[in-house]
This record gives structure tokens, sequence and C-alpha cells, in this order.
């Protein structure tokens, strides 16, 4: 095995048992809420088979699959113009299906996604919700992507790299100002997909990965691993990126992945955030708290200084 990936997974290993043996006060464990304690002031809107229109959620496909049962979902906001530009938040859903102790579920389609309506309330951003395929991109899969047991990503990469220069081109989208999100599967997408190879990299101005992260655990797909994430890891460059998690003690918390992140030396634009919920579930974001506020005014000063500077 490469001794570098052997040092690396040593020190990775340490790093994390030491998380591990930290205990957390029972007076912040005490103070986690459920998100069914807060009353939810966004109500997304349901996918409908329709054509693109201002407050609308409809079902689409690029039109070199339109011969395949692949379809993402894109969102125009309330305040939508032809004509106009405006920044775009394309998002990758959970694994499915999944439920959680807690009642959360994620049925893993594009259909289900949150995040981006979350944040953008709906107005002022373009969202669109990214699929992952199988391994010949005939249709969109629930869980991982590609074909187990390698679950693979180059058809999923492919779709994304015609979808976004595409929806910039026909619904005004500025290529400067896109965001990549996701949750859980599709935090551990912002870079597994999101900085695949150097042409998809270059496609985001920063990243959301809620819930999980690439190269924290391995998982069941190729290139899980933290010496290969790393690699990916550093096509990111400058570009930040804000990294929030529930509230949960284990080895895929929010301290382990800022301690992968501090061994690694890169935590140089990463904001770390914990979302107040015990909750797995990306409907965090439709109930007002401290966090999404956070995330809000860190997602404006982004998107205002890509705009101006990329």
């Amino acid at each position: 095995m490469n001794k570098q990936l052997v040092c690396y997974r040593t020190a990775l290993g340490i790093g994390l048992a030491c998380i591990l043996q930290i205990s957390i006060p029972s007076v912040y464990a005490q103070q986690v809420r459920d998100i069914r304690e807060v009353k939810a002031d966004l109500t997304v809107p349901k996918m409908v088979k329709e054509k693109p229109a201002a407050g609308k959620r409809v079902a689409q496909t690029h039109p070199d699959y339109a011969k395949t049962d692949v379809y993402h979902s894109i969102y125009l906001p309330t305040d939508w113009e032809p004509g106009k530009q405006y920044p775009i938040i394309f998002e990758y859903a959970g694994n499915g299906p999944y439920r959680s102790q807690y009642g959360d579920e994620c049925t893993g389609k594009v259909d289900d996604c949150s995040m981006g309506y979350g944040i953008s309330r709906g107005k002022g951003f373009i969202w669109v919700c990214l699929p992952y395929l199988n391994a010949n991109g005939r249709k969109n899969v629930i869980s991982w992507w590609g074909d187990a047991p390698l679950h693979t990503p180059d058809s999923t990469v492919e779709y994304a790299k015609k979808i976004v220069p595409w929806v910039c081109k026909e619904f005004g989208g500025n290529p400067k100002q896109a965001l990549l999100v996701g949750f859980s599967r599709g935090a551990i997408a912002c870079n597994r997909i999101g900085l695949h190879d150097d042409e998809i990299s270059q496609l985001w101005c920063g990243f959301i990965p809620y819930s999980h992260y690439d190269g924290v655990f391995q998982w069941q797909f190729v290139g899980s691993d933290p010496f290969s994430a790393m690699q990916r890891l550093k096509r990111l460059g400058n570009r930040p990126q804000f990294i929030c998690h529930e509230f949960t003690v284990s080895p895929r918390s929010l301290m382990a992945t800022r301690q992968y992140l501090t061994l690694a030396g890169m935590t140089r634009n990463m904001t770390f955030m914990d979302t107040g919920f015990r909750n797995h579930n990306d409907q965090w974001l439709l109930r007002p708290s401290p966090a999404r506020e956070k995330l809000r005014v860190w997602v404006d000063d982004v998107i205002k200084r890509a705009g101006a500077v990329r």
C-alpha cells in the first residue's frame, strides 16, 4: 500500500480517536432540538411536468438524454424574468430509501430535495436538483451513483457537465455564480462529483456539503478512501465551503470533518457550522434558525464576490 496513504490513515485514525474521546457537555446535548419543534416558514413547491416558469418547479431532461429516463428538476424564482441573469444553486440529494430513528426520511430522488429552496426562499436564485445516473447513463438512481459494486461516477459527472452550461444559456443562469450543495450522499458528492476532474471542478464558485464529507469515512464506492479524496480536494483551490452537520457523536460528525481537514492543512476558506438540530434531514433549512441565517449571509457574500471577481 502507498506509504503516504498508510501514514495519512494512521494520523487520521489517531485524530478521530481523540475526537471520540471528547465528552459532549450534557447541557449542550439537551439544547439540541428536533426540527418538528420549530414551525416551518417555507414549503417546497411540488415538482410538476410542465414548462418552466417563474415560481414553478418542474421535471426536465437535457436534450441529449431525451430518449432516456433521466431527469432533473428546475425551479425558476418568483422574480425570474427572461433576459436577466441569476445565481444558481445546483443540489444533490441524499441516499434513499432512508428513515432515521427520529422519523426523518429521504427518498433519494430529485423530486424531494429541500436545500436550495430553504437557502434562497424561492427568489433570487435558479434552483436545479441534479440526478445521479446509473453506469450507462439511462436512468436516475436513488442510492449512490453508477452501478454496484464500484459505483463509478462517470455518467453522473457527464450529465452535470452538460446541464450547468445549458441551464445558464436557456434560463439566464450566471456561470460565475453557481453554487453546488448537497445533503448526506449529496454532501459527499460535492467533492466526489463536483471535484471529480479539472473540467467539472471549475463550474462552481462555492460548496455547501450538509451532513457528511468526502474522505472522512470509507463508503461503498470506488475512490472513497482519504487519499483519493484529498487528490480531489486539491482542485478546490481558494473557493469557499460551508460545511454543516446535525448534532451527532460519531466518526462522521462535524468534529471529525474539521479534524480531517485540519490534519490535511485544508481549513482555509472553510466555515464549519452545527445546524442546532439532531435530525439528518435537509428540511431543517425550511425552518428559522441561527444556522440558517448564518448560511444565508455566507451565500450572499460568496455570490457577491463571485460575481465581482471570477
